[in-house]
Order: C-alpha cells, then sequence, then structure tokens
C-alpha cells in the first residue's frame, strides 16, 4: 500500500510541475500517463497511448458535444443570447442577484438535454458569460457558477454517467435517473440561494434593478424570448419521449437555432463562419483533453491505484457512515487525476460489495457517486470544467476554482443532506416504480 501510495503522490507531482510549467492540460495528461506507464508498470506505453486516444473520441454519443457547443456559438454570435437575457431580465428583476441565477437556469434545463457536464459548461459559458460582465455583474461570480452548475449536466438525466454507474452496479437505470431529478433540484436551489445571498451581501457589485413593469410589459418584452424557449422546450420534449438520442437533439438544435437566426435576420456569413469556427476550436480542445484523461486512466488502471486504496478502506472495518466518510476522501483523492467515468468503474468492484454490506441502497449510493463525481469536475488539477473555462477565459485555473469554492461548499452540503434525508434520493423512484424489496 504503501509503494501505491508513494507511485501516485509521484505522477501528481509531475502533474502539478507540468501545469505550473504551462504546459497545454492535454499534454500534461497523457505525458503523465506516458511515465505512470513506462517507470511503474510492464506494459508498452504507446500502444495504449494511442488507442486511448482513438477509443475515448471514436464516439457517437460523443458527436452531441461539437453540435452542442455549435448551437451555443449560433445564440452569443447572432444576438439571440443577448434577446433572451432582454426577455428574462423583467421577471428576474426582483430577485435578489436577478440575471445571474440565469447561469443556474440555464445550466439545469441545458444539462436534461446534452448529459455532458463539458458540453453544457462550454455552451451556457459561451452564452451567458459575456452578457453578464457586459451587463455589469460580477465576472468571479459568474464563473464560479459556471464552473458548478455545469455539473448539472451529469446529475440531472439523462447521463451518461449515471448509465455507466447502472451497469457497474447491476441497478435500474430508470430508477436512477428518477433519483437524480430531486438532488438536481436541490442542487439548484443551493446554488441560487447562495447567489441570492451573495447579492444581499454585496449590492454594490449587482447592478440597479429596473423601474417596475406591468405584467403586459412584461409579456411584450419576453417576446424575443419566445422562439429560443421554444426550440428549448422542443429539444427537450423530443429527448423525453424517446422520439431522438441526444445526438439527434444536438442536431435539431443547430437547425433551430440557424432557422430562428435566419429569420430575425441576425445571421449572416460571417457569424456563421465565425460560430463554425469557434465551436471547433472549443470542441477539438475538449476532445483532446479527453484524449489525455483516457491514457491516464489506463494508466491509473494498469498500476491499481484506485482498486488499491478501495481495499484500503475495506480493511479498516468502518461504521457506515465512518465507511462513507472515507469513500467522500477516496473519490476526492481520485477526483484530482481522474474523470468520473473513470473513477466508477476502476472502483466499483471493490466498492460496491462494500455499501451493500453496509445496507445502503444502491440507487442512492449512484446519485452519492454522481456528486462526488460532480465535485471531481472542479478540482484541481485535473477538475475538468476548470480546463474548459479556462480555455474560453484565458484565465487561469486555480483562479476559477477559487472563484467556484462557494459553489462547491453547496455540493458538500448536498451531499450531507442526501446522506441524512436518504429519502431525498429513494422518494421518486419508490412513488413512480414502487419500492424495492
Amino acid at each position: 500500500m504503501t509503494e501505491t501510495l508513494l507511485m501516485g503522490a509521484m505522477l501528481l507531482a509531475i502533474m502539478l510541475v507540468l501545469l505550473a510549467g504551462g504546459v497545454w492540460i492535454a499534454m500534461t495528461l497523457a505525458i503523465v500517463g506516458w511515465v505512470g506507464q513506462a517507470f511503474f508498470t510492464s506494459t508498452l506505453p504507446g500502444k495504449n497511448l494511442f488507442s486511448a486516444f482513438w477509443e475515448s473520441n471514436a464516439s457517437w454519443e460523443l458527436a452531441a458535444l461539437p453540435l452542442f457547443i455549435w448551437m451555443g456559438e449560433i445564440l452569443f454570435r447572432t444576438r439571440l443570447s443577448e434577446e433572451m437575457f432582454e426577455g428574462l431580465r423583467p421577471w428576474l428583476n426582483r430577485v435578489p442577484g436577478r440575471l445571474m441565477h440565469t447561469t443556474i437556469l440555464g445550466c439545469g434545463v441545458f444539462g436534461s438535454v446534452s448529459g455532458s457536464s463539458a458540453a453544457t459548461c462550454a455552451t451556457i459559458a459561451k452564452v451567458a458569460l459575456p452578457e453578464l460582465v457586459k451587463r455589469g455583474y460580477s465576472e468571479k461570480l459568474a464563473i464560479g457558477s459556471l464552473a458548478t452548475a455545469g455539473t448539472l449536466g451529469i446529475l440531472i438525466p439523462p447521463s451518461i454517467t449515471m448509465v455507466v454507474y447502472a451497469v457497474a452496479a447491476d441497478a435500474s437505470i430508470i430508477r436512477i435517473f428518477l433519483a437524480g431529478f430531486l438532488p438536481g433540484l436541490l442542487l439548484m436551489l443551493l446554488f441560487s440561494g447562495y447567489i441570492g445571498w451573495w447579492s444581499l451581501r454585496y449590492p454594490e457589485q449587482v447592478p440597479p434593478a429596473d423601474p417596475p413593469m406591468s405584467f403586459v410589459q412584461k409579456l411584450r418584452q419576453s417576446g424575443n424570448l419566445i422562439p429560443c424557449a421554444l426550440l428549448i422546450v422542443f429539444i427537450v420534449w423530443v429527448l423525453v419521449a424517446g422520439w431522438a438520442t441526444a445526438t439527434e437533439c444536438a442536431a435539431f438544435g443547430v437547425l433551430g437555432s440557424l432557422a430562428i437566426a435566419a429569420w430575425g435576420r441576425a445571421l449572416n456569413w460571417r457569424n456563421f463562419v465565425d460560430g463554425l469556427m469557434g465551436a471547433t476550436r472549443t470542441s477539438c480542445m475538449i476532445m483532446f483533453i479527453l484524449a489525455g484523461a483516457a491514457f491516464l486512466t489506463k494508466t491509473m488502471a494498469f498500476t491499481g491505484i484506485p482498486r488499491e486504496l478501495a481495499e484500503w478502506v475495506d480493511s479498516l472495518q468502518l461504521s457506515p457512515y465512518a465507511l462513507i466518510g472515507a469513500l467522500v476522501l477516496v473519490y476526492l483523492v481520485l477526483g484530482t487525476a481522474l474523470d468520473g467515468i473513470s473513477m466508477i468503474v476502476l472502483t466499483s468492484a471493490v466498492v460496491l460489495p462494500m455499501i451493500q454490506k453496509a445496507g445502503f441502497d444502491l440507487v442512492w449510493f449512484g446519485i452519492f457517486v454522481v456528486l462526488l463525481v460532480e465535485i471531481a469536475e472542479v478540482t484541481p488539477p485535473v477538475g475538468f470544467n476548470l480546463f474548459v473555462l479556462q480555455n474560453m477565459t484565458g484565465k487561469d485555473s486555480n483562479v476559477i476554482a477559487k472563484a467556484a469554492i462557494p459553489f462547491f461548499l453547496c455540493l458538500v452540503l448536498c451531499i450531507a443532506l442526501i446522506t441524512v434525508f436518504p429519502q431525498i434520493v429513494t422518494v421518486l423512484p419508490d412513488l413512480v416504480m414502487g419500492a424495492e424489496r
């Protein structure tokens, strides 16, 4: 166990040195993976490098990522995003925080469509961040909320991470999907609650409220919101009804955005090309990072670090809630070097029997793990949402992580609440499908 921990510490130190030296994020992940396999295993890293890069990007489901990002680029470059904010402004005018809540609402709605943390974070950041900064809202608060609210894409169904867990745990995918709704709503309320408290605490950093408007005036100003709102409702509807996959919904989103922009005479050849190139650059950046992370994941599997950590926790023979606390620490440590799906796959064989033996519900534990995965998305040095926002804003990932700390604590509070009150997770699937025996 000591040798394994030392190996993990050495790889983490190499990663931190490379990142501090300005090496590209994806290259850093790949280099650390190469070093781990070359010096700490008997495998040939070259073959695994090429297979990891191919397998991580040769995915039909991943095709939704560039399409959703392109949709965000279209909304941003054709002034549709500005019209959406103008339509929302009268309804949020008297709410503490006002338009800052659009980051949470947007990530919640978009997350239910995309099922991807990266796509949700990148798309909503592209639409919301420039508008919020232009209107005088705190950039730091906006970036922090986007980093964490973007993770709603893997908590609000459908979610690839949930599917992976359901397969690993041999649990009902539908039950786990249903179990994610109330925790997702709770997390959105916690995020918005903090934004409201911050706005009351620092009123000078929030733009002043607009003069009161009548209900008819609000409806009239919201007219520009209708086309985009109908598009989002349509995308969610066809997905929930089972008429289209997430990738097909993304294609509908792009087509609908182009149609709305053309109808409003906001689309021209220049912003069409700029939007397409912007989506290409962002998508390539995310896919390159995914490839590097996939190679590092292979290294972790070969070295056995995740399994060693899980087996060490099992050897402690802890009480049920002490076990949960220990697993939180283990997953937080793993989250500094692995993506969420890899965390689940590499530890499930050891962790799930421990959970069942301790008497915890596997559906509840699935949501618990997904929340820990969300925390991993904003945990340096390999917090994926931190990388996405770093490349989109030009700010250092540590600056973004610092801005996300209050929302990070909201995630921790949500984990504590579902642990103390597990009914938050289990009540909806039990109500819809009946209690499991």
